[in-house]
């Protein structure tokens, strides 16, 4: 399935709820436009059979590394139908800017310790065949708390 085809069918008012949350985080400005926030929406695409080893992954290890690299993880979702139910993990990260991410994203990957836990995950074969990012910044008129 192609991203157009999974972001069409992934209804964009699931995003709203967690965009809002993070808007309205003590360390976040509460008004939408008023800050450099970036969120990037990201969809792995599993390889066969290797969801629950991604889940897992991401569960135990992936959640806190990135907070670790200035991170913040919003909301992770799994679709409910198929044929993405069964390779598909959908998830939004904030960044304090479209700069940062590149930073933080640089220092994840070479952590010593993701590059020790992704090896580990990955000895039976890749968890992820392919992965779309796309980067977001919050409308004037999101609804703020």
């Amino acid at each position: 399935m192609d991203r157009r085809s999974l972001l069409q069918s992934f209804p964009a008012v699931a995003l709203l709820p967690a965009a809002v949350w993070v808007s309205a985080q003590p360390d976040q400005p509460r008004a939408a436009g008023s800050s450099s926030t970036v969120y990037e929406l990201r969809v792995y695409h599993a390889n066969e059979g290797k969801l629950d080893d991604l889940l897992r992954r991401f569960r135990e290890h992936t959640t806190k590394l990135f907070e670790k690299h200035g991170m913040k993880n919003v909301a992770y979702w799994a679709p409910l139908d198929d044929p993405i139910k069964t390779n598909t993990l959908i998830y939004v990260l904030a960044h304090p800017s479209r700069e940062a991410a590149a930073t933080n994203w640089k220092a994840f990957q070479d952590d010593p310790e993701w590059q020790k836990v992704r090896d580990a995950s990955e000895v039976n074969g890749k968890l992820v065949d392919k992965v779309d990012s796309t980067y977001m910044a919050l409308t004037d008129f999101s609804p703020s708390v």
